[in-house]
């Protein structure tokens, strides 16, 4: 209830900051609907709590709802702080050049909370089934859960009819997350304008070239250049340009200062054909890459300079500083699940360009601290583009080694790109594809779990290196690594480039297993808890499904994202019910095989056989309070009648104690108490009197008289 309390908090702040959001100047749709999203998101829990749970119960069966809670929190505190640097008009150029084409609030914020959400309407129902006292109420209640996850609702038109406003996707949701960031640029558009257009504005030529510049890129898209890019004299002419210091030692980074905001500028001579890259480069944003803002040149210096959003470390830079002996492991499991996430949703946005990366290590994982977040970052990937520029010594970080003094590059490229290299001559990049970026994709999550550089502890040096790898050899994880990561991660890694998964397989199976966490969480080691299903499994056959029928939904789209997982969850129930299933039948198969042999092996009479495995059926079936009630069975009264009977050379079964002298044979013949497959074998030393069963012994068994 505390953690409910405080998201309320926060979205009340959010309310009185909304009141001004008509002076929100820059991606003003993108802040209204992230506030009417998470005002939806409020009510829909709180008329979730209202309907299942009760009241008198916050303190025991709430206890589940803690962390997921505790996560929308986090979610909530995060878009208030985004739309509260929206709103601020202090250093309105700088604002504008870091924030006038991207769609943080959709695909980062909102994304977020569509990802956590599903684990909160879960961990309520899971709560509410066994809330209250009402026997019947509850017992209708779970009738009706079970009818929601009905396998006829896997199917995303019909979830967002029946379940779209539960899980925050109604269609006029829908509707406005494919088109607030497009009218956030329009916005701008118009801002810029009216600006330009009014007297009473005093702007600088640099300014006013700066605003023609923005104009032409938000109007023209990448063909903004036709060939030629802005003059550099927009950047270093600025009254408050500043270069504040160089990142990296040796490298082309620097650190400046431009209409009162922090950005990194990248500097290099002129290189033939980059023209287009250099517009791709531009054109591209996602909150999980690096983002390209600015590009001008000079025409007499032949040089190039690209502004970009300043880092504060790379992940490689971030695990040398603090890794050490005592402290190896440097991220609790949600964490590392969520790095992972964000760079394959990074590596994922790349691919649907048709751009491949080649070169994702450490190196290339550029890291932020989220305010509000404790622990966590924002993770953006860099190094993809300019192929013509070789510079291995940039970063963004200063005092950083270049790579190839700390690490064995060919630890990180897949083996058929190992092979392409080692071919004489070779200097085409055919190889750099979707498969050996999610092979480097899996290097880089070992390294991430473990704290470990791949192979550091092995014997894998120089030459042996490429050929250990293409052979197959991978690293070892440490003892205990969590089972679900594991997995996936040996997935990622095949030798096969076709066994390997997409980056929107991992990104589906990353959020079923940050939504896991959030409902299972755990003092000490929450990684150790595995999910009841192999999510990698489910995800094929999530691909069968809707891949196979050639379906046309969008499921890159943000707002596909609970559907996704609750079609996890159909496939989650499905395969439990079926392992139970299976289970069940087998435990009756082995237990029907073991009376058999009870009966084969014994003296046990071809007339009699029948009657005792339907006592043994009925053992298994009925419940034990009934078996206690029944009579003592007839065997006991005929084998009195007939008298001891002769001498047969019986070999006794080596499923139950040996004939001679055993308290479990009468006369030769096993007891009927001592023929159910479920009596435990008794612990020798222990002796029974006669008409006794041990406290061992289940409690079910058929009673009898000596």
């Amino acid at each position: 209830m505390e953690q409910f309390r405080h998201i309320g908090e926060v979205l009340g702040s959010l309310k009185a900051v909304m009141v001004l959001q008509d002076d929100i100047q820059i991606n003003q749709r993108q802040c209204c609907l992230l506030f009417d999203i998470f005002t939806l998101a409020f009510e829909t829990i709180s008329g979730e709590i209202g309907q299942n749970l009760k009241l008198e119960e916050k303190n025991t069966k709430w206890k589940a709802l803690e962390q997921p809670l505790r996560e929308i929190y986090r979610v909530f505190k995060e878009g208030e702080l985004y739309i509260r640097q929206c709103l601020d008009y202090k250093d309105w150029w700088g604002k504008a050049i870091t924030l006038y084409q991207n769609n943080d609030c959709i695909e980062f914020h909102i994304h977020n909370l569509l990802c956590y959400f599903p684990a909160v309407i879960e961990a309520i129902e899971n709560a509410g089934e066994i809330s209250g006292l009402d026997q019947d109420e509850m017992q209708k209640r779970t009738i009706v859960l079970k009818k929601k996850y009905d396998v006829d609702w896997n199917d995303p038109i019909l979830f967002q009819w029946k379940f779209g406003k539960q899980y925050l996707v109604p269609r006029e949701i829908c509707k406005r997350l494919g088109s607030a960031w497009r009218e956030d640029r329009w916005r701008f558009i118009e801002a810029l304008k009216e600006k330009k257009s009014r007297p009473d504005v005093d702007w600088t030529k640099n300014e006013q070239r700066l605003g023609d510049l923005l104009l032409k890129k938000l109007l023209n898209g990448s063909d903004q250049f036709h060939g030629k890019l802005f003059p550099s004299a927009i950047l270093l002419g600025a009254k408050d340009y500043q270069v504040r210091r160089r990142l990296g030692e040796g490298s082309r980074y620097k650190e400046i200062q431009w209409f009162g905001e922090t950005f990194a500028l990248r500097q290099f001579l002129e290189v033939q054909n980059l023209n287009a890259e250099i517009s791709t480069l531009l054109s591209l944003s996602h909150p999980n890459i690096l983002q390209y803002l600015c590009g001008f040149y000079d025409e007499e210096k032949k040089e190039f300079f690209l502004v970009m959003e300043l880092m504060s470390k790379s992940l490689q830079c971030y695990m040398k500083e603090n890794c050490g002996p005592r402290r190896q492991i440097l991220f609790s499991i949600p964490v590392v699940i969520d790095l992972m996430l964000q760079v394959a949703r990074g590596m994922e946005y790349l691919h649907s360009r048709k751009i491949y990366h080649g070169n994702l290590d450490p190196s290339n994982i550029f890291l932020k601290a989220r305010n509000s977040s404790e622990g966590y970052f924002q993770a953006k990937v860099s190094g993809f583009g300019l192929s013509s520029i070789k510079d291995y010594s940039s970063r963004t970080s200063p005092n950083e080694t270049p790579k190839e003094e700390l690490t064995n590059p060919s630890i990180w490229y897949a083996p058929e790109v190992l092979t392409e290299q080692e071919q004489p001559g070779s200097t085409s990049n055919s190889k750099y594809t979707e498969k050996a970026d999610v092979y480097s994709f899996g290097m880089l999550s070992f390294e991430l779990l473990t704290g470990k550089i791949p192979f550091e502890d092995n014997h894998l040096q120089g030459e042996k290196s490429s050929r250990n790898i293409k052979v197959g050899e991978r690293p070892l994880f440490p003892f205990p690594s969590p089972k679900y990561i594991v997995s996936l991660i040996k997935k990622c890694w095949q030798t096969d480039p076709t066994q390997r998964p997409s980056f929107s397989s991992i990104c589906r199976i990353l959020r079923n297993i940050k939504k896991f966490l959030a409902m299972n969480p755990e003092q000490n080691q929450p990684g150790l808890n595995s999910p009841p299903v192999d999510y990698c499994e489910v995800e094929t056959m999530f691909l069968k499904k809707f891949q196979g029928e050639g379906t046309t939904f969008d499921f890159s789209s943000v707002s596909q994202i609970p559907f996704q997982m609750f079609a996890y969850r159909l496939a989650e129930k499905g395969k439990t019910f079926l392992s139970n299933k299976d289970k069940n039948s087998e435990t009756a198969t082995e237990e029907t095989s073991i009376c058999r042999s009870i009966v084969e092996d014994s003296s046990f009479p071809a007339s009699d056989t029948r009657s005792f495995l339907s006592d043994v059926k009925s053992v298994r079936s009925e419940p034990p309070l009934r078996i206690l009630a029944k009579k003592k069975p007839p065997e006991a009264k005929v084998q009195k009648e007939r008298g001891p009977p002769k001498s047969r050379g019986l070999k006794p079964s080596p499923l139950s104690p040996s004939a001679r002298g055993s308290p479990r044979m009468s006369q030769g013949r096993p007891l009927p108490w001592a023929m159910s497959p479920l009596s435990p074998v008794r612990s020798p030393g222990r002796r029974r009197r006669p008409g006794q069963i041990l406290d061992s012994q289940y409690h079910n068994l058929i009673p009898f008289s000596p």
